[in-house]
């Protein structure tokens, strides 16, 4: 999935689009009042290409799922923010020309959608509650469906650099 969005360079070109959209809506913006990392586009785009079946850059150089999970921890209910949030997404996809492809822009909503209503706001309260490791987003194998999955045996379930759980990401191809 990673290589239909783009790769690593579509996923920036992405990233910097739905971060544009973000700070242009009064509700999501408020989400990064308090600052944020200055190379942030580059490394959503690491979480996402990792996420999505790329390399696995972000977990090699800039953390681990349990890490992205709790800063997006202990900011209470968002409900209106993450709806508005994935709006934002769904206009990126239309700025860099990944909606013309009906498949892989449905696959791209649904896991930006799952990631931001699921993973992202499931620790309400606290990020203490956060557990180590936090569980890992994969497609469902033949559906672009997402789903908390282990890695299969053969790899223990840990990337053998960064010891965090595998993400395995595959998608139904055309017969």
């Amino acid at each position: 999935m990673c290589e239909a969005a783009g790769g690593s360079e579509g996923l920036l070109r992405l990233a910097e689009a739905w971060h544009s959209r973000v700070m242009a809506d009064e509700v999501v913006s408020h989400a990064f009042s308090h600052g944020f990392h200055p190379q942030h586009h580059e490394r959503l785009a690491a979480y996402w290409a990792e996420a999505l079946g790329g390399p696995t850059t972000y977990s090699d150089t800039y953390g681990d799922e349990t890490s992205v999970v709790r800063i997006h921890s202990g900011n209470g209910p968002h409900e209106e923010m993450d709806r508005r949030a994935i709006a934002c997404f769904d206009q990126a996809l239309q700025d860099v020309g990944l909606s013309t492809a009906e498949a892989i822009r449905q696959v791209l909503h649904d896991y930006f959608a799952w990631a931001t209503t699921t993973t992202m706001s499931r620790y309400h309260k606290s990020a203490d509650d956060v557990p180590d490791p936090a569980p890992r987003t994969a497609l469902k194998p033949h559906s672009p469906r997402l789903v908390d999955r282990p890695a299969p045996p053969e790899t223990s379930g840990r990337h053998a650099v960064s010891g965090r759980r595998e993400t395995r990401a595959t998608t139904r191809t055309a017969a």
